[in-house]
């Protein structure tokens, strides 16, 4: 490959939190016979109305325990329901059955019900609100997972004496993927993630490329404003919430990764087909996908 080339992106999949066991642990084995570098689970009580939705962290841990070589990974986590301190507990856990194959997704969560916001009672938080929760809960999960004990008081979220050793298998901690678009999130994963996420263009401009591009931009500049080295952040695309076609074909697929990848994209996450719905997509079309890896 010319040097000048975008490196090839990994790719992953979306798997849905709706089946139950041992459906789920059959599906998450077929995620890793195809050959996905990584299979996320979104992490919700319920989403877009559809139940049952099983938890994530029970999810990852069985899946963990029937898989070997593909990673794992929340897509995403938010603090709409839940606290740093279990969290971490949880996590830790998944790390070491998983034998070090956690990956752990991180939002700020979003506003709708339907995103579980206001699931645990109490006034709905302001954009403002939102942002210093993010902050502070992806703080306290940092020193929680590092531990080995935390004592922490925030004006949102506090710990007192949780011990957490032996820690996680990877080290110093299990690594972050951070989900963020605006300049606050920004500056957050540049000093805390190894990994960042975009959904593309969810403002509705309808040149998907272009929004991402000028994300890919605005997160450079945090990696410089916080001393951050850009080209240590790797950069992760979840399809299927754009225009694009991703699922009508292998070239179709081949065609945007390739102008992703170009832009500095370095993994691609599609959602595992679901007939009936947006996700739906001819099964040997998404194989063949998988086999790019």
């Amino acid at each position: 490959m010319n040097a000048s080339e975008p490196t090839k992106p990994r790719i992953g999949t979306l798997m849905w939190a709706a089946q139950s066991w041992p459906e789920t642990g059959e599906l998450w084995r077929r995620a890793e016979e195809l050959g996905f570098d990584t299979a996320w689970i979104s992490d919700h009580l319920a989403w877009r109305r559809i139940t049952p939705w099983y938890d994530a962290y029970t999810t990852l841990a069985a899946v963990a325990a029937v898989t070997s070589r593909i990673r794992l990974g929340t897509l995403v986590t938010s603090p709409n329901f839940r606290h740093p301190v279990p969290t971490a507990h949880a996590a830790k856990t998944v790390d070491h059955v998983s034998g070090g194959r956690l990956v752990l997704g991180i939002g700020a969560g979003g506003t709708a019900r339907s995103s579980d916001a206001g699931s645990l009672g109490g006034d709905d938080w302001t954009p403002r609100e939102r942002a210093d929760r993010f902050a502070e809960w992806t703080d306290l999960l940092d020193r929680l997972l590092r531990g080995p004990e935390t004592t922490y008081g925030g004006e949102y979220y506090s710990a007192r004496d949780v011990l957490s050793g032996p820690g996680c298998v990877q080290r110093p901690r299990v690594p972050f993927a951070i989900a963020a678009t605006g300049p606050r999130g920004m500056r957050l994963a540049a000093r805390t993630a190894d990994m960042w996420i975009t959904y593309g263009d969810l403002g509705g401009s309808g040149d998907a490329e272009a929004a991402v591009r000028k994300q890919l931009a605005a997160l450079d500049e945090a990696c410089r404003a916080e001393g951050r080295d850009p080209g240590e952040l790797r950069r992760l695309f979840l399809t299927g919430f754009t225009d694009e076609p991703w699922r009508a074909s292998l070239e179709s697929f081949r065609d945007l990764a390739g102008r992703y990848a170009a832009l500095g994209i370095t993994d691609i996450a599609v959602h595992w087909p679901r007939p009936d719905s947006p996700w739906a997509a001819d099964m040997k079309t998404f194989e063949a996908i998988a086999a790019e890896n």
